[in-house]
């Protein structure tokens, strides 16, 4: 009789399934802010899990935003005991028609499309893996939840709640983000805030009367290089979007824009919101107002997440290939599960580059890798 890691090498995963079911996740378009994509999206994920057997609910959606699904695999011991969670969104950034620009294709071992790598791959990968064990008979030790989610790429707003929530009723979590460059697993992450810029001006007549206006575009603009100009070795700003003006002849009233911050340390997180803060300014024809919008918190390595990663380790050396473990930049909802201390594996998903670009890809070779990786993790634990 096959020991669970022969039984775990000898799973059947096949590259050309995989990609064929795949496809389809990949080709529901699902970004953040389009609730109804996001659902059509989740409603995917609701049937696959219970083509499973999993018991699933919906979740409704919050502030606009989409809802999620909980999907309960079967399990003969007590469902109240407390087991396996994996957990991972299902929206992206990607914009409803990037597809005709970054469409589905196979190119030199390489899969592309939005939202491949990040992170609907890491999640599919968790279903296979729950389907291979099932049907080869493999019975995890704890029973096991997965919980997809509608908007972590704009800080989970909506979600934070239910996700500690589910997180707090687990023994252990694992979220199949995307691998690191080397495709080693994250072990803690860095803090991340998101902040809301909005410039006021004077408006005016562009033509006649330029010089009795003050052009809130102009102070956005100088306030952006102020900001991005606080970056140094213990954090990070980046301003990724902008709006501003209405008219091309008239001197712009208003400007609105979002930016991002990264830390190491809590300390630091609130040295960088402070100097952000410290720009705020207003006179009689303009003001400039830095607003805190959500944050990530940092996520320390403890002992029970190392323990989790040793696991994944010894499984990895099995299946042929090694792992390094990562502190890393780049937030997930791992940040929230990490800082109430409970033990979390993140970084599980597919290896690939190109993460919220047009040229967004997995290595086809990384799906059986991490698929049975996926599979030894969910049956070892316990």
């Amino acid at each position: 009789m096959m020991n669970i890691d022969e039984q775990i090498l000898a799973l059947p995963f096949d590259n050309e399934s995989m990609l064929a079911r795949l496809r389809e996740w990949v080709e529901c378009e699902s970004p953040s802010y389009d609730g109804a994509a996001v659902e059509r999206m989740m409603s995917l994920a609701a049937r696959d899990m219970a083509a499973l057997g999993a018991r699933i609910e919906h979740i409704p959606g919050r502030q606009g935003f989409g809802g999620c699904v909980r999907a309960r695999m079967p399990h003969a011991g007590d469902d109240d005991t407390p087991g396996i969670l994996i957990a991972g969104h299902l929206d992206t950034v990607h914009a409803a028609g990037v597809l005709e620009r970054l469409p589905w294709r196979r190119e030199g071992g390489k899969c592309y499309g939005p939202g491949i790598l990040d992170m609907k791959g890491g999640m599919f990968i968790a279903l296979e893996a729950l389907r291979q064990l099932r049907d080869a008979g493999i019975a995890p030790r704890l029973p096991v939840t997965v919980l997809f989610t509608s908007d972590e790429e704009i800080g989970s707003p909506s979600t934070r709640t239910l996700i500690e929530r589910e997180a707090a009723r687990h023994r252990y979590v694992l979220i199949p983000e995307p691998a690191r460059a080397d495709g080693g697993l994250v072990v803690g992450r860095y803090a991340i805030a998101r902040f809301n810029l909005r410039a006021t001006g004077t408006p005016s007549h562009a033509g006649s009367q330029l010089g009795q206006g003050r052009s809130a575009i102009r102070v956005m603009a100088e306030k952006i290089i102020e900001l991005e100009g606080l970056t140094c070795a213990d954090f990070t700003f980046s301003v990724g979007v902008i709006n501003g003006g209405k008219w091309v002849n008239c001197v712009p009233m208003d400007c609105v824009a979002e930016a991002l911050t990264m830390a190491k340390t809590h300390a630091d997180l609130e040295r960088a919101i402070a100097a952000a803060r410290a720009l705020n300014f207003e006179d009689a024809n303009a003001s400039f107002k830095v607003e805190l919008s959500a944050t990530r918190p940092v996520w320390e390595t403890r002992q029970g997440t190392l323990d989790m990663y040793e696991l994944a380790s010894e499984q990895a050396q099995q299946l042929g290939f090694s792992l390094s473990p990562h502190v890393s930049g780049g937030g997930s909802d791992g940040n929230f599960i990490g800082a109430l201390g409970i033990p979390v594996l993140d970084g599980l998903g597919l290896r690939g580059s190109g993460m919220h670009t047009l040229h967004e890809h997995i290595e086809e070779s990384s799906l059986v890798e991490r698929g049975r990786l996926m599979a030894g993790l969910i049956a070892r634990l316990g």
